[in-house]
């Protein structure tokens, strides 16, 4: 009867060892380790395993790769027609960060007809919802200022990094209160100019004003308090810089527009462009590099095409004649 019971006993043991065992060789654990797919340790030639977290050499102990990042989508698709994302990134181009809502008009999500009740109701939510978009005459306003640095940055044909620094910009603007006795459209178009500045970019202030519709007295007084108050790391413009739009502009061949590049580098290795206008020194080395290949145009077109005099062209070259270059 004693036997019986000790081989009972041992039989159920058996049982339950054999289950837990089933159970935890089939689970996951992140400390198994795996043969990794790489051929070898790139320093001892070694056996190289895999875990979740990182893949070790196991003779020497490398670390070749941790914290493995997932390259898939960000989304959740239980079908291949269903690839639905959780909605547009935040920007800094809108007042709300793109958390806007828009309400429809005549056809639902589908493309279907709405009946005229439905239609009128979207109409009063749509008119509720446009009267408590902006909770403060601040917020509005900074809806409105950042719609116009959006619309310079499309005129300038500017990137929407630089779009998104200008807005950035304007936001900083708005929140030390430089607003008071400066319109709108004046700090807008500085931010712009400003974030010009800060890339490297070849753009004018007269440039940006003319998109803006606003004096360019205005422009550069708004960006010299930008400047003043947020120390902009603003790049010096160059007049190499304005000599890619600027023979455009004027359609002159290849040749002269290496030449005139040419001109303008090593004007500035030696100094002669500082505190100078950098589109009238782009404009007179352009008008020098026709010169030495037959006068193909005149000093009043390129100057007119630089936004400046004849004679600050004339200056200038006179200055390129005393190089010798």
């Amino acid at each position: 009867m004693v036997e019986g019971l000790a081989v009972l006993e041992s039989s159920r043991n058996t049982v339950r060892t054999m289950a837990t065992r089933d159970i935890y060789e089939s689970g996951f654990d992140e400390d198994v380790r795996t043969e990794s797919s790489a051929n070898q340790c790139p320093e001892c030639d070694g056996r190289v395993t895999t875990n979740v977290v990182e893949t070790v050499c196991e003779d020497c102990g490398l670390v070749i790769n941790e914290q493995r990042i997932d390259h898939g989508p960000e989304w959740r698709a239980y079908d291949d027609e269903e690839c639905e994302r959780t909605g547009a990134p935040f920007t800094a181009a809108r007042h709300d960060r793109g958390l806007s809502t828009e309400i429809g008009r005549g056809t639902d999500a589908k493309g279907n007809e709405i009946s005229g009740k439905k239609r009128r109701r979207l109409a009063r939510m749509r008119r509720e919802q446009t009267r408590g978009r902006w909770r403060s005459k601040a917020e509005r306003n900074l809806a409105h200022g950042l719609g116009e640095v959006r619309r310079l940055a499309s005129a300038l044909v500017l990137s929407d990094s630089v779009r998104d620094q200008a807005c950035q910009l304007f936001r900083s603007a708005q929140n030390e209160d430089l607003f008071r006795g400066r319109s709108i459209e004046g700090i807008a178009a500085a931010s712009v100019y400003g974030a010009c500045r800060c890339n490297g970019l070849s753009r004018l202030v007269d440039d940006v004003s003319e998109m803006a519709r606003v004096a360019e007295s205005r422009v550069t007084n708004a960006y010299k308090t930008l400047n003043e108050e947020f120390g902009l790391p603003a790049e010096p413009v160059s007049p190499s810089m304005f000599m890619p739009p600027l023979a455009s502009d004027l359609g002159c061949p290849d040749e002269i527009r290496q030449r005139a590049r040419t001109l303008a580098e090593l004007a500035e290795e030696r100094g002669v462009t500082t505190g100078v206008h950098p589109a009238g020194f782009a404009a007179a080395c352009l008008y020098k590099a026709g010169e030495e290949q037959g006068k193909w145009v005149t000093q009043s077109t390129v100057a007119e095409t630089g936004n400046v005099t004849p004679t600050t062209v004339r200056t200038h070259h006179e200055t390129l004649e005393e190089l010798a270059v």
